[in-house]
């Protein structure tokens, strides 16, 4: 054997021979600190949940797009108890659906499916932009979808039983103001004619 194999036969030899630890360990450079995420879904409670995909029609290619697959939700607020619809697409959880359901919205049967449905939106605040959408929903069945669209139902009921009810607490509040503003022009009244008197 030639000096020049000899040499290599050691060096692969002393290569075989380092047998890497298992339990290596390195200290981080930087610690980095816990950061809450918020989802501004802190003050609702979810009062369905399901795993769907949604589409919107594209007006400009005249043909459905899909926008994500996920759990949309219905969430209902702690405080207003409006609900809402709300949609993250798996994985990144960007939202692809978030509107308030309201009167106007009704669910059709999708063409030719019975286990999805269709309905306008006025106002779909994705990307912080609001927009006027076509969206349809398709579930993994009929039984899904069935179920769906009785929660969807349900909560249109229950936001037009309070969008109803908010135009009279409304009218309370400014007749309840306006008595306070009245009752305090009366009070500086007083006050003025009883300062009249004294000078």
């Amino acid at each position: 054997m030639s000096d020049t194999e000899n040499k290599n036969v050691a060096a692969a030899e002393a290569q075989e021979e380092v047998v890497e630890s298992p339990d290596v360990h390195f200290e981080p450079i930087m610690k980095l600190e816990d950061v809450e995420v918020k989802t501004h879904e802190e003050d609702e409670e979810a009062i369905f949940k399901m795993r769907a995909k949604l589409f919107r029609f594209d007006t400009e290619a005249k043909e459905w797009k899909e926008r994500g697959t996920g759990d949309v939700k219905l969430l209902k607020h702690n405080d207003t108890g409006k609900i809402r619809l709300l949609m993250r697409r798996d994985k990144t959880l960007k939202v692809c659906a978030n509107h308030y359901i309201t009167e106007e919205m009704v669910l059709s049967p999708n063409v030719g499916s019975d286990r999805s449905w269709v309905w306008n939106v006025a106002a779909d605040l994705v990307d912080d932009v609001s927009e006027r959408q076509l969206l349809a929903i398709r579930f993994g069945n009929s039984e899904n979808a069935n179920k769906f669209k009785e929660a969807f139902e349900d909560a249109r009921e229950s936001n037009k039983k309070l969008a109803s009810s908010e135009p009279k607490a409304e009218e309370e509040k400014k007749e309840d103001e306006s008595k306070d503003v009245d009752e305090s022009k009366e009070e500086s009244k007083d006050e003025s004619k009883d300062e009249e008197k004294k000078d």
